[in-house]
């Protein structure tokens, strides 16, 4: 004995190895990881013993390598059969080892027998680790295993149970089956039953697919089963998997389905017989002793935990059962009208049990209604129940009656089983015969009590099923604790996974607090607790066991065997999927020349040659081509690239060729064909060239073909290979890489291989070949780098000009007094790119040209009938309008050929830009000149991205260095340095250094243009043109090369971007370069001034705090860097009475922060824009009328927006703005006090919650408020008010609350839902709504939706 504690003593010490394998042999069980701990000393061999009983792999047939560690490089399989232990094969104890399971010589692990023990084979089944719940019952704190486990998961093998998939959100199905599986009476009478295929469709018979699954519960090997199958059944669709549902409600539905399907046989009143109880309902005088009453039947007995009105839950089972029957004194008001009396009496009404049923359900009523929130909860409160229950104490000796010897007629399940008092009519008087008035005294009370006592000698029930909620009245997961009759064993079935629980684990199904966390228990109160339960009747002469197989029907028999080769069946297709090869597979089609795409699927033991002829059927090539003409080669889609073909291995297996089966290969097949008369060419592992021929003369490069090479050759080795292709001399050929994008590099060392020069598994080369002087000059600036530079970096793009634009007329005026020839419009536009004293002349005319602008646009709008002959005019004049540089590019003389181009413009100062636009302009409204704000339709709403990489712009155009949250913090700053430089914000980078050049001069000007017809549907009238340029061209070379097609200098237009949603961001950055368009892109020019630099397009909004939509979009605005405010409010005043209608004066309004909708710190006259107040693009303002002078004089001050409640009229008042002096509570209530008249003292007040107005119901207003907290300054939590606009609620505390009937009350709720939704606020909490359960004994839903 001793010796024995010795060994346990230093096995306990010895150290302990913690290996974690992945198995990497399946997609499905990559991510799965077997765990174990193993004693330091343990052989290699005990290793590989272990892995294959924990993983289900018959041990052998796969291989462990190293996953991490200093071994992560070595991929050498470790020696299974080695006498090594795992120490000394370089495991580390104390730490983690991963290793990764791998398939062996290139086939995957053998699936160890079913028979032996393992379960079934599918990663998701297999269940390794913890169960993936917390709380969940059988996952205990302990672990059991020597061997340090850490899944506590039975398999199935050892609990004898399988468990049952979850669709979904299906787990209060799975816990109601399981338990009617473990019921023995219901297991027994359902096996009994027989289906007649001739009478019904096996798919939409509820019983037999109960049966199905009830057989395939019993027999399957498999860890869990599906349920669709049953589900289906009841006519649900796939929808119905993410419903959850009441478990009891469905109980009843289900219940009530079958009696429907088992009418007339006989199973017909199985139900009934196992689960329906009766009871009486009771009104007795209590002057005469008439009773009134009724008979009910009932199939479970719904338990409060809480009686109305307390807070204090019932504490157990058996006291919930006391206060069902307790009866309740009808008086006052509430009194019976006696029957044999003929007056209103006091009267006792209550409820006695007449008859409990063998399998007795109750339900312990944890979902209620909590009418002071108006919302669903969940009571947690502890209830215990007992193991056995006693029930024969809940029958009254006294009153008991029989009911099979009464008068009375049975009503029946009335109430479909609910039978709670309050449920139940209040007068039974008259109720259709039902109810008969019975004098208690003309009974013998020795027939009652013989009768009662044989009853209560056999009422003693135990507890097998207890259901389990976790979660809320939100949702939550059932599961169900189901005692075995078999063995007395309590089991989890929680879906998928069955355990063994213990009777601590059902203990913990009581609810409330787990009484281990001392001090904190009330905080810690668990969502997991009991919801349903199941007790049967002990009675030897009833009780029935499980039926055994020899016992069962033949037709079960039939069902059985059936089961098990469906179930065989579906295994051999696993374990032949398990083994089939899948693989992309291209062919491209010998006749109609297109490349088709398909899976191919074969079984890793077929050939080669098998492989072709599958492909060879998969493509549907019969008709095109012969069998031996095709083959598979290995082939790179991505790359387009041929990587190796498969001589002499056309009887070597598909699983050795492609390397095994893999969830997926990091390369495709081809089906490659042939004509009769041609050979296969050979591939072996090469790279892939697709070459390009470049013509100098006509400045093209060709598409390309494709020519295969070897890493080892040398560059004049290559050339040679190319000039066969091309049939282009090699002595001149010029041929250069394109390693990666704007990476040329020009082949010129002959003896380099292609290796040593870059080349990979797909290259792109160009290649040159005359006879021209280029090739004796310097590379880079030879015309082919510089050609093919402009390849690799030219974009197409498509232009849409201006709708409105001043149009052709506008464009020859302006350019005929600029060039002095009206008649040549290329020559004016190439003078526009000439010397700088032409541009000037160019703005000079655009100034006289101003007042013709306007009457141009105006003439426009007003002729109808003439509009389509000025349509057509400017279509004519459209077709002659040529870039500059078109001529230039359309040369074919090499001098005139020149691909840049500068830009040279006139006066740096007036460099303008332009900004961002923000929200919709207002399109009604026409403008007055050139220089308006507007000259543009309708802009985006807002700017989602943000190509300038300035901060990102929030919702209402603010970004994150604008105003903080206090304009306070900023009182005593000087200017703070932010990303939102006036530069930066504005877009009004210069473009041209101090010696007034060009930054992006000469370079990069390619630029080519063309007329181009839009597709229909782009608008009537819509000029659109397509452009090839440089995408390193800055925005504003891009403008004004545009210039000429838009007919104003670029300064008078905006580029607008149009992404793919159709939406359109204005590109204001006039230094950068195209480079973030790509091809194909979209781009829309529309009229308006550019900002001057310092600018800023600010858009004003007028704040209307008592109006139901509070936020009024009014005009845009430009303000200044350096600028105040109140010159700000004077260049407003003009722009508001002409095209507002207001007529104000200076002092009479006031600007204030926009933040989205809410109005923020007021702006003080003297504020400097970009020195107290940060200002950015698509910056927005509010603009507030007074009613009398400004109160706000110093930043020190407050505003607040208060607002009174007043509960004894349910109403809220109009705002009225505070103005306090500090952030003192006292001060605000004192001026709350002084607006409403209410005593200092009983001033509440609580701050709005969400955005501008903060509206709320009035229904949830008096309590869902923070009111009067505990705080004396407002800029603490939970108040957190530190700048102006902040709304407050206040009321007088000793104003009572209105009284609602419930009829004012839903009309109230009914308008409240009505306004607030139009305002877009929220009502009231609102869970989705749930679909009623119904199963469909036709197995379909009633289409018919007046039926609904």
């Amino acid at each position: 004995m001793k010796k024995r504690f010795s060994q346990v003593e230093s096995a306990a010490e010895e150290p302990r190895v913690l290996c974690i394998i992945q198995d990497t042999t399946n997609s499905k069980t990559v991510n799965e990881r077997v765990t174990l701990n193993l004693p330091a000393s343990t052989p290699l061999k005990r290793l590989f013993e272990d892995v294959a009983s924990k993983v289900g792999y018959v041990n052998g047939t796969f291989d462990l390598v190293w996953g991490n560690g200093d071994n992560v490089t070595d991929t050498t399989p470790i020696d299974q059969n080695s006498d090594k232990t795992i120490l000394d094969a370089g495991f580390e104890p104390g730490k983690k080892n991963f290793l990764h399971l791998t398939d062996k010589d290139g086939e995957q692990p053998h699936i160890m027998p079913e028979e032996s023990g393992t379960t079934d084979d599918s990663a998701q089944d297999r269940f390794i680790g913890p169960l993936p719940r917390e709380g969940s019952v059988g996952c205990t704190n302990e672990y059991v295993s020597q061997n340090y486990s850490y899944s506590s998961v039975l398999s199935k093998s050892e609990t004898g149970y399988v468990g049952l998939v979850n669709q979904a959100m299906t787990c209060y199905l799975n816990s109601l089956l399981q338990t009617l599986f473990m019921t023995p009476e219901f297991r027994n009478a359902l096996y009994r039953w027989e289906f007649e295929e001739s009478e019904e469709d096996p798919v939409t018979s509820i019983p037999y697919q109960l049966q199905r699954l009830f057989v395939l519960l019993q027999t399957s090997k498999k860890r869990a089963i599906e349920t669709t199958d049953v589900t289906r059944s009841f006519g649900w669709d796939s929808s119905e998997a993410w419903q959850q549902h009441d478990v009891q409600e469905l109980c009843r539905v289900m219940f009530d389905a079958l009696e429907q399907k088992w009418k007339q046989t006989e199973q017909a009143d199985l139900i009934n017989q196992l689960y329906q109880g009766k009871l009486k309902d009771y009104v007795r005088c209590l002057e005469c002793g008439y009773e009134g009453w009724r008979i009910d039947t009932y199939l479970d007995i719904p338990l409060v935990i809480r009686p109305y009105g307390s807070n204090q839950a019932f504490a157990s089972v058996e006291e919930a059962l006391h206060a069902f029957i307790q009866p309740e004194i009808l008086d006052g008001p509430n009194q019976y009208f006696c029957e044999r009396c003929k007056k209103k009496c006091d009267a006792r009404k209550g409820l006695r049990f007449l008859h409990f049923p063998y399998l007795l359900t109750l339900q312990l009523k944890r979902f209620d209604f909590d009418y002071t929130t108006m919302h669903r909860i969940k009571l947690n409160d502890r209830m215990t129940f007992p193991e056995e229950l006693d029930m024969s104490v809940f029958i009254d000796v006294e009153d008991e009656k029989s009911p099979q010897t009464e008068s009375c007629t049975d009503s029946g399940a009335e109430n479909e089983g609910s039978c709670h008092s309050d449920q139940m009519s209040n007068d039974f008087s008259n109720d259709d015969g039902v109810d008969e008035g019975i004098c208690l005294e003309s009974n013998s009370a020795a027939e009652r009590i013989s009768k009662a006592g044989s009853e209560k000698s056999s009422l003693l029930y135990e507890l097998f099923s207890v259901m389990v909620h976790s979660g809320s009245a939100a949702g939550g997961h059932y599961y169900a604790c189901i005692k075995s009759f078999s063995d007395d064993q309590w089991y989890s079935f929680n879906d998928q996974h069955v355990s063994k629980i213990t009777q601590e684990d059902i203990k913990k199904t009581y609810g409330g607090s787990s009484g281990s966390r001392g001090y904190y228990s009330s905080a810690f109160v668990s969502s997991t607790n009991a919801y349903m339960l199941i007790y049967r009747l002990k009675d030897p002469t009833r009780n029935a066991k499980f039926l055994e197989a020899h016992e069962y029907p033949e037709h079960i028999k039939q069902l059985v065997q059936k089961e098990r080769e469906l179930e065989e069946q579906e295994k051999r297709q696993r374990e032949i999927e398990r083994n089939t090869c899948k693989i992309k597979l291209f062919c491209m089609h010998p006749t109609k020349q297109i490349m088709m795409e398909n899976k191919l699927e074969v079984h890793k033991d077929r050939t080669l040659k098998e492989a072709v002829e599958i492909a060879y059927k998969l493509m549907d090539l019969e008709e095109a081509v012969p069998l031996d003409c095709c083959r598979l080669v290995k082939y790179d889609e991505f790359h387009d690239y041929l990587e190796r073909s498969y001589e002499g291995e056309e009887d070597t297996p598909m699983g050795l060729l492609l390397g095994g089966v893999k969830s997926t290969y990091m390369f495709d097949l081809l089906l490659e064909t042939r004509r009769p008369d041609q050979i296969f060419q050979c591939y072996k592992p090469e790279v892939m060239v697709k070459v390009h021929v470049v013509d100098l003369k006509t400045e093209s490069v060709a598409p390309p073909i494709s020519v295969r090479a070897y890493l080892n050759q040398t560059v004049s080795e290559f050339k040679q290979l190319i000039s066969k292709a091309t049939h282009l001399p090699a002595e001149t050929m010029r041929v250069v890489l394109e390693r990666c994008y704007n990476d040329l590099r020009l082949l010129n060392v002959s003896s380099k291989t292609l290796k040593a020069e870059g080349f990979f598994r797909s290259n792109k080369v160009f290649v040159e070949s005359s006879e021209s002087l280029d090739r004796h000059v310097a590379y880079t600036e030879s015309h082919l780098w510089k050609l093919l530079d402009r390849h690799a970096n030219t974009i197409r793009l498509y232009v849409s000009l201006p709708e409105q634009s001043p149009g052709s007329q506008f464009r020859q005026a302006v350019y005929q007094k600029s060039s002095g020839d009206s008649g040549n419009l290329d020559e004016a536009c190439e003078r526009v790119k000439g010397p700088v004293g032409n541009m000037k002349s160019v703005e000079a005319i655009l100034e006289e040209s101003t007042e013709k602008l306007k009457s141009l646009s105006l003439q426009q709008q007003q002729e109808g009938d003439n509009g389509d002959s000025s349509k057509s005019t400017e279509a004519s004049d459209f077709e002659n309008i040529e870039s500059p540089l078109n001529e230039i590019d359309s040369s074919a003389s090499a001098e005139n050929r020149e691909l840049e181009n500068q830009i040279q413009i006139s006066d740096p100062e007036n460099l303008q830009s332009e900004e961002r636009s923000d929200s919709d302009v207002n399109n009604d409204r026409s403008t007055s000149s050139v220089d308006s704000d507007i000259l543009s339709s309708s802009h985006s709403s807002d700017t989602l991205c943000n190509v300038d990489n300035a901060p990102l712009p929030l919702a209402n155009g603010l970004d994150s260095h604008s105003i903080t949250s206090s304009r306070r913090s900023k009182a005593n700053q000087g200017k703070k340095e932010t990303w939102d430089t006036a530069e930066e914000d504005s877009g009004t980078d210069s473009e041209y250094d101090e010696s007034g050049k060009s930054r992006g001069e000469a370079q990069y000007m390619y630029f080519k243009s063309e007329p181009y017809a839009a597709d229909e549907g782009s608008g009537e009238g819509q000029k659109w043109l397509m452009v090839h340029v440089d995408k390193r061209i800055t925005l504003s070379a891009f403008k004004q090369h545009l210039e000429p097609f838009v007919g104003v200098p670029s300064s008078h237009f905006k580029v607008f971007r149009v992404y793919a949603s159709n939406q359109e961001f204005e590109s204001v950055r006039l230094n950068e370069t195209l480079s973030s368009f790509s091809d194909d892109n979209k781009i829309t020019i529309r009229l308006g001034r550019a900002l001057k630099k310092g600018e800023y397009r600010v858009k004003v909004y007028q704040l209307l705090v008592n109006e139901p939509e509070p936020c009024k979009f009014l005009i845009d605005a430009v303000f200044a860097k350096g600028m105040t405010v109140r010159q700000s409010k004077e260049e407003l005043l003009p722009q508001l009475r002409e095209q507002c209608g207001l007529d104000l004066t200076i002092d009479r309004f006031r600007l204030r922060k926009k933040t989205w909708k809410n109005p923020g710190t007021v702006f003080l006259d003297y504020h400097i824009y970009e020195e107290d107040i940060n200002i950015s693009s698509n910056w927005e303002v509010f603009l507030e009328i007074l009613d009398g002078a400004e109160k706000m004089k110093s930043m020190s001050q407050l505003a607040v927006l208060s607002r009174q409640w007043r509960p004894s009229e349910m109403k809220l008042d109009s705002f009225q703005e505070v103005v306090l002096e500090s952030s003192s509570v006292e001060e605000l209530k004192e001026k709350l006090s002084e607006i409403s008249g209410i005593p200092l003292e009983n001033i509440e007040f609580a701050k709005g919650r969400g955005t501008f107005p903060c509206d709320i119901s009035i229904l949830e207003i008096h309590q869902d408020l923070d009111w009067n907290p505990k705080v004396s300054t407002l800029n603490v939590w939970p108040l957190y008010i530190c700048d102006d606009g902040a709304v407050i609620f206040y009321r007088d505390k000793t104003e009572e609350l209105m009284e609602l009937t419930d009829e004012q009350r839903n009309e109230l709720m009914k308008k409240e839902s009505s306004r607030l939704q139009k305002t877009g606020h929220r009502v009231t909490y609102s869970p989705r709504k749930e679909k009623a359960l119904k199963i469909y004994l036709d197995g379909a839903p009633n289409k018919d939706l007046t039926q609904d």
